[in-house]
């Protein structure tokens, strides 16, 4: 494991504390476990994002007639 040195706002660090109180965790676990959940969203995105490169692509216009036409605008 590293150490590292962060800067934290007084009303996060504070909350941080009461959580940690709370949950009976270190303030350390929570911030890797709040860092880990924020990594594997953004993986999750762009896995999307590759997933949707293969979809077909419309026009502003077009879409809209295709909502017109389906009644939904």
């Amino acid at each position: 494991m590293k150490r590292a040195t962060i800067y934290l706002e007084d009303e996060i660090h504070r909350a941080l504390k009461l959580k940690s109180v709370e949950a009976d965790q270190t303030i350390s676990h929570l911030v890797n476990e709040a860092i880990r959940t924020t990594l594997a969203e953004d993986l999750d995105d762009l896995a999307d994002i590759k997933n949707r490169n293969k979809e077909k692509t419309i026009s502003y216009e077009d879409f809209l007639k295709e909502l017109k036409s389906r009644g939904q605008i």
